[in-house]
């Protein structure tokens, strides 16, 4: 008789289990590390200055190390990645740092977690791409989870919430624009250079703004907000494009996407530890519909391109 058949898991496949897990985990913690810095009386144009100052040399070494050994960006390539720069990483994380003023940090993490379906959209408006019954069915119940947690703080906060969480939702439709127009360049710079070149690009945005927008003087910020601004930098932004690049490499964009999922989850209760943010019925029956709609949508055949950087 011959050996029965057994579906072995390859060697990478926990790793990169836990790679993508610690790289959703790591993104999930930049929305609690920009509330924490809102207490010391920072701005949002400040803030994020400091926050992709500390990121521009990393973010910088990872396109030349990505870079090595093949050509220079055509003319066309180098405005494509301007153009993904400002779209995908400056303005999306400038509208979700500003957002974040007027929302919770759980609030802030779901909306920005549509992110696939709002792919799927640009996909049907922009290339006529079918979405199907299943993946709308889906796309429903996120957007009923998001409704709902929303509904709720709207009752609490007013028009705040409303302002905030318009910025964050437009913040989500940058990136999601990213994603729709970068595929092209993905397959011919690969991801990794073209998103760390397109960071390059939003963290030279970023500090610009912030020189035409404020005085010098108001660089002068309480030590805490640099040790924040330098952990973002750090441990909840360029950390987390390797992670993720690195867990897709050994099990595949479609599950490190799913695996995603327990970004929302990571937020709400570090957000609840330490920002003393509310978890109740609503937080978690509206986070239970947005992350089993995005599952809907994330596992079917062709999955939503998962993220390898957090708008912010």
């Amino acid at each position: 008789m011959g050996r029965p058949l057994v579906s072995e898991r390859p060697p990478s496949f926990l790793p990169g289990l836990a790679l993508a897990a610690a790289g959703s985990i790591a993104f999930s913690g930049k929305a609690i590390i920009v509330k924490l810095a809102y207490r010391h009386g920072v701005d949002a144009v400040t803030l994020l200055m400091y926050r992709m100052l500390f990121a521009l040399p990393l973010f910088a070494l990872m396109a030349w190390w990505a870079g090595r050994g093949k050509p220079r960006l055509t003319g066309r390539e180098a405005v494509g990645v301007l153009w993904l720069g400002f779209t995908g990483y400056y303005l999306a994380s400038y509208l979700d740092f500003v957002g974040l003023q007027y929302i919770t940090a759980s609030l802030e993490r779901l909306i920005l977690y549509l992110n696939p379906t709002l792919v799927l959209l640009l996909g049907w408006v922009l290339y006529g791409q079918r979405i199907g019954r299943h993946r709308a069915v889906g796309m429903a119940v996120s957007y009923c989870g998001v409704v709902l947690v929303f509904g709720h703080q709207l009752t609490l906060d007013g028009k705040a919430v409303a302002w905030g969480s318009l910025l964050v939702f437009l913040s989500t439709i940058s990136y999601a624009l990213y994603l729709s127009y970068s595929g092209e360049l993905v397959r011919r710079l690969g991801a990794l250079r073209l998103a760390g070149l397109a960071t390059t690009v939003a963290c030279v945005l970023c500090i610009a703004q912030f020189a035409l927008l404020r005085p010098l003087a108001s660089a002068a910020v309480p030590a805490p907000v640099l040790w924040l601004s330098l952990l973002n930098a750090t441990l909840c932004t360029a950390l987390p494009v390797l992670l993720v690049m690195m867990a897709i490499e050994r099990i595949g964009p479609g599950l490190t996407a799913q695996t995603g999922m327990i970004g929302p989850m990571a937020t709400i209760f570090m957000g609840v530890l330490l920002l003393d943010e509310p978890l109740n019925t609503w937080v978690i029956a509206g986070t239970v519909l947005v992350v089993a709609g995005v599952f809907v949508v994330t596992r079917m055949p062709r999955p939503a391109t998962p993220r390898v950087d957090d708008p912010a």
